[in-house]
């Protein structure tokens, strides 16, 4: 094979991006994020009725591949919590976007997700705040699912956001054996222990490995 293998990052959340590149820059491959791939948003989003992670991680690695020609890595990632049986899970994104006025930004929306999650577990004991972060990634060339790795990280709601580093429910997602939430941690230390760097880092992994079959 000739050259590098180019990977569409399939998503526009700068995070996610930054987070997955961060572990994946150094497999051998280019990877191009969405935005560059698609820069006037022709390629709308596909739509996310799966019931799991897995399930929406797959559809959108072979949606985004069909779409762009290119082999596609796609994410789907979330918060579980006890207190919540589960929820938001697979609507972790967009938990709150009926309380957001049309055209709200991202960051707009995760504080309206926070707020949301952060009022329904108001009378939550401590004992019952328990959650996880879970990440799905799968990666299709198109035709089918060439790879998948996943990753966990459990921790707690906090009773209020604490830190500005990260996106998403970071501010408010307590790792009891730090002692701070995720939005507290410097990137790489974020990446060493977060659900999606896990999952990064098993991707690298097996990726670094089938590549290095189609070689042989």
């Amino acid at each position: 094979m000739g050259g590098k293998r180019k990977i569409l990052v399939a998503s526009r959340n700068a995070g996610k991006v930054r987070e997955i590149a961060a572990v994946l820059g150094g497999q051998g491959v280019e990877l191009v994020a969405l935005d560059e791939a698609d820069p006037d948003r022709q390629i709308a989003e596909p739509p996310e009725t799966g019931e799991t992670f897995a399930a929406n991680s797959r559809a959108k690695a072979e949606y985004y591949a069909r779409a762009t020609g290119l082999w596609a890595l796609a994410d789907d990632s979330g918060l579980e919590v006890e207190a919540l049986g589960g929820a938001p899970g697979v609507r972790s994104a967009r938990y709150a976007t009926d309380e957001c006025p049309p055209g709200a930004g991202r960051a707009e929306i995760d504080l309206a997700n926070n707020a949301r999650l952060l009022r329904e577990l108001a009378e939550a004991p401590d004992g019952r705040r328990a959650a996880r972060f879970v990440c799905h990634l799968s990666l299709s060339d198109g035709r089918r699912i060439l790879l998948e790795a996943g990753g966990v990280l459990e921790g707690v709601i906090a009773r209020q956001p604490s830190g500005s580093n990260g996106f998403g429910y970071d501010p408010i997602f307590f790792v009891p054996a730090l002692g701070l939430t995720t939005a507290q941690l410097p990137a790489e230390g974020k990446n060493e222990i977060s659900h999606r760097g896990l999952a990064s880092r098993e991707f690298a992994r097996r990726l670094g490995k089938m590549l290095q079959l189609r070689t042989e």
